[in-house]
């Protein structure tokens, strides 16, 4: 299982403002996590999804065509990977790992 870390941004909006596109991609996600495929987070500047990396790119593609679907006609997506396969780790763990080291000290 690996976890990724994706921004998606469309260029030339009409405002400074894209949460009604980042708005549209978390549609996209809330109907992968629906059907059991990932699981995601969104977070002030990103989204964190979790899942088999397949179905990731997948997921991936789908979510830079939503502003393209919304007429935007460039979109920007950066994708950060941590595909670890020696053991399976979940976004929680990996911050709760941290906050437990954070307590030790």
């Amino acid at each position: 299982m690996a976890i990724v870390d994706v921004t998606v941004i469309p260029i030339g909006t009409e405002t400074p403002s894209v949460s009604k596109y980042v708005a549209s991609v978390q549609k996209v996600l809330q109907n992968y996590e629906r059907d059991g495929k990932i699981r995601y987070q969104l977070t002030p500047m990103n989204t964190v999804i979790e899942g088999e990396l397949p179905v990731l790119f997948e997921v991936i593609q789908a979510m830079h065509e939503v502003p393209f679907s919304e007429g935007i006609q460039r979109v920007s997506t950066t994708i950060r990977i941590d595909d670890r396969r020696d053991v399976k780790r979940t976004m929680e763990y990996k911050v709760e790992r941290v906050q437990r080291l954070l307590e030790e000290e």
